[in-house]
């Protein structure tokens, strides 16, 4: 007589590990916001001291003022994101089975600490002067720094996901075309995010001061070339590159045969990003970088890239854990 073997699962789904991996996907987005809105302000140095600020956790002054409030509480959030990460890479570790997941936690783990000491050192060596360059060391920092908070977003992103029901159940994996548009487009968004912190850390954000057109009297290319120039406009160029890439991707996740309700709202919700960054994009622009546009451009391009990569994730899913097999037949 035949009967149904059991479902193999490559793990066991553990509800509270899934929730606090979750918490802590959710919280760099508060770090990242707090980030963008300091350097928006340019509040970066509003305390000349690391780690404390004015040699103090609890500095006089900083719930008055815009700028020590802004430094501050991206101090204080960092400490949090760095507890958050610190309890998950120890939870995975004595939890976890799969040791690939395992080792994804530490790798949050020593993210985490690296930009903790990148913001630090922007801090201390932020006036010694770099021959050749206008920028001091510790402003040149910045752009790093910037650049591996979104790595940081993804990264959490991965384990949270991978920590999920759905993840360790699933059993329909995704075509090919949606895996290779996905990892092209979580490229193209990490190059654009790159060029995006150059541009920003070099005041190149109103190096081209009208938009769509790249000069007054309606030329696409501008007028006069320099560096802040050159990055802007390639800032541009890639942001119709990107948005045909976004839009391929959603398209193909709709048509998927194997795409699940969530894919699709995740589809949906990219394109929704995508005009959204478009517009706030023009605003930066047209409000003569007010600090709250930019503070939004910079977030939603995090959200843009989080959803792209979580797509991009789920997509391989089967790629690092192997097909969840079906039920199959064994003999009595």
């Amino acid at each position: 007589m035949a009967t149904a073997a059991p479902t193999q699962r490559t793990s066991t789904h553990k509800p509270a590990l899934a929730i606090f991996a979750t918490l802590g996907a959710t919280w760099v987005f508060v770090l990242v916001t707090l980030g963008a809105f300091t350097t928006s302000i340019g509040a970066g140095m509003a305390f000349p001291d690391w780690p404390l600020s004015h040699g103090s956790m609890n500095p006089r002054g900083w719930l008055q003022d815009i700028s020590m409030f802004a430094e501050h509480s991206h101090r204080l959030s960092g400490m949090m994101m760095g507890l958050i990460a610190i309890a998950l890479a120890a939870w995975l570790w004595r939890r976890e089975e799969r040791r690939w997941l395992r080792q994804l936690g530490l790798w949050a783990l020593g993210i985490v600490i690296l930009q903790g000491l990148i913001g630090g050192q922007r801090v201390t060596l932020d006036a010694l002067h770099v021959p050749g360059f206008e920028m001091s060391l510790g402003q040149m920092l910045r752009i790093p720094h910037g650049i591996l908070a979104q790595i940081y977003v993804c990264v959490l992103i991965a384990v949270a996901t991978a920590s999920t029901r759905h993840w360790i159940e699933r059993t329909a994996p995704l075509g090919a075309t949606v895996r290779r548009l996905g990892v092209a487009c979580c490229v193209l968004l990490l190059g654009q995010l790159t060029v995006a912190a150059t541009m920003r850390h070099n005041a190149a954000g109103l190096a081209i001061y009208t938009f769509p057109y790249s000069t007054p009297d309606g030329s696409w290319l501008p007028a006069a070339w320099d560096f802040r120039v050159a990055i802007h406009f390639t800032h541009r160029v890639l942001a119709v590159v990107i948005a045909v890439a976004l839009t391929a991707l959603a398209w193909s996740v709709r048509r998927d045969r194997a795409t699940t309700l969530p894919l699709r709202a995740g589809a949906s919700a990219l394109l929704s990003l995508l005009v959204l960054q478009i517009l706030l994009g023009a605003l930066v622009i047209w409000s003569r970088r007010s600090a709250e546009t930019t503070t939004a451009h910079v977030v939603v391009g995090a959200l843009t890239l989080g959803t792209t990569f979580w797509i991009t994730w789920v997509a391989h899913r089967d790629c690092l854990e192997g097909p969840t097999p079906l039920a199959t037949p064994s003999r009595s």
